[in-house]
Formats: structure tokens, sequence, C-alpha cells
């Protein structure tokens, strides 16, 4: 017999109960055709706690892939995989972190033991701000290092802020796996990480430096409401 039986919420379309009648069903499949499996499942998961109601919208899930998905971790990664292939041959710089660096790497270091706890009584909503938490410290920490402002006053502090941001979003994408699996593989194949790198424990163990990266591509489009 199960240890566990969890159900999910009741979902409701644009505020009304979704029925034959009304002819408001939500097609699960367009949905995934035209904004992508993973968007889908990161609005699901991300929109409500795992378990309550809530309500479904094209305006909110387009939403929540513009600011989350491409604006908050697709510009981060694309403005840091960007810098390194233009300004560092597209090879990783080795790890030189300085006091400056310490609060965004603690945050990014902690997210497994953090997130374990969530995972286990499936506070999946959860789970992922404490993510976006980091998302967001590391786009501040982007604006306030301004490597491409260190490109010409200090190469060698520049390389090293886009080292300290290749390993923040390596953690990112690794805890990120399990919510949106192939969009998060694409951002790991970016990140120069091997296949078999790609689980919890590996985090332990530092990328080296040298790796080349691939050329970068963006990860999330970015949808137009009048569009949808």
């Amino acid at each position: 017999a199960p240890k566990r039986i969890v159900a999910h919420g009741w979902w409701t379309a644009r505020g009304e109960k979704m029925s034959k009648s009304l002819g408001n069903a939500i097609d699960g499949i367009a949905l995934v055709e035209t904004y992508g499996l993973d968007a889908v499942r990161f609005f699901v998961l991300r929109e409500i706690p795992f378990g309550n109601d809530g309500d479904f919208s094209d305006a909110a899930l387009i939403r929540r892939l513009n600011v989350e998905l491409a604006n908050d971790l697709g510009n981060l990664a694309q403005r840091t995989l960007s810098q390194i292939a233009k300004n560092l041959g597209g090879a990783l710089p080795p790890p030189e972190p300085a006091a400056a660096d310490a609060p965004l790497l603690a945050m990014a270091h902690a997210l497994p033991v953090t997130l374990r706890p969530l995972m286990e009584r499936l506070a999946l909503g959860d789970a992922l701000e404490e993510v976006w938490k980091v998302i967001r410290a590391a786009n501040a920490y982007v604006d306030q290092q301004a490597p491409w402002a260190l490109r010409k006053t200090d190469p060698a502090r520049m390389a090293a802020v886009l080292r300290v941001l290749v390993d923040t979003l390596r953690v990112i994408a690794t805890v990120l796996t399990p919510f949106m699996p192939g969009s998060m593989a694409r951002m790991l194949d970016q990140l120069g990480i091997p296949q078999d790198a790609r689980d919890l424990a590996s985090l332990e163990t530092a990328l080296p430096a040298g790796i080349a990266l691939p050329p970068p591509q963006g990860v999330f489009p970015r949808f137009v409401e009048a569009e949808a």
C-alpha cells in the first residue's frame, strides 16, 4: 500500500469552472505546443502552492514565462555566457572569489540543503521561490559588479565575476532539473557541465578552468501576449 497519496488542487479557467457546456477546458497539449513543456510545468508548480486550488489564464502563464524564465533566469545565463564568449574566448576562467562574492556563493551552495525539506513535503512553490531568491541575488550581483565595465579597468576581476556567475548558474540549473528537465539540460550543456556531473553530489567538485563553453543560445523565448 502507498505510504503517502498526493492530490493536486482544483484549477479553474480565467475564474470559471471548466466544463464542456462552457467550452472553456484547457487543452494541455496545445499549451505545450505554444509555450513549451517546461514552461507549462513551471507555471503549474510556481503559480499556486501544490495541492491548493488555482486559476489558469494565458496571461498569467505568459507573465511567469517572460518575467521569471526569460528575464530573470534566461537573461542571467545569456549575459554571463555571452561575456565569456566575447571577452574570454569561450574558455571558463578559474575560480578566484573575493569578499564581495561570498554572499552570493553562500546562497547558491546552500540551495540543495535548503530545498531538501521543502521537496520532501512537496512544498514545490516554496522550493522554486528559494531558487528565485538566488536568481534575483545573482542579477543584483551582476549589476553591482558590472563585468562589462571591468573588462577595461580590471580584466582579471571581470573573469572572476563571470566565474562566480557560472558556478551559481550551475547550482541553479542542477536543482531546477526536476522542474524543467529539458531546459535545464540545455543550460547545463551551455555551462560546460559533463553529463555524468549533473547530480547534487557533483556540485562539490569545481569545474576545471579552461574548458571550452559552446556558443551561448537563449533557453527561454519571450512571448507577446497579443499573439497568444
